[in-house]
């Protein structure tokens, strides 16, 4: 795996375990009925989750472009 996959492996993840974070701070919030900080930190959960989205695709779009890569050079 190239390093520029790895990378984005790892922000995905990184980005998964803040979306974590703020889904529970949300079920803390909304239980104490603070709901207007429940939706800002399921907001902020959204944002984190949208991050990992666009960093699993640079992976899997690096992961093509290294197969691509080892394809033609074995042509």
């Amino acid at each position: 795996m190239s390093k520029k996959a790895a990378e984005h492996h790892q922000k995905a993840a990184e980005h998964h375990e803040h979306a974590a974070r703020h889904h529970k701070e949300a079920a803390k919030h909304h239980e104490a009925g603070k709901f207007e900080t429940a939706a800002h930190h399921a907001q902020l959960a959204n944002g984190h989750h949208q991050h990992a989205r666009h960093h699993a695709a640079e992976a899997a779009k690096a992961h093509v472009e290294d197969h691509g890569k080892a394809t033609a050079a074995t042509a």
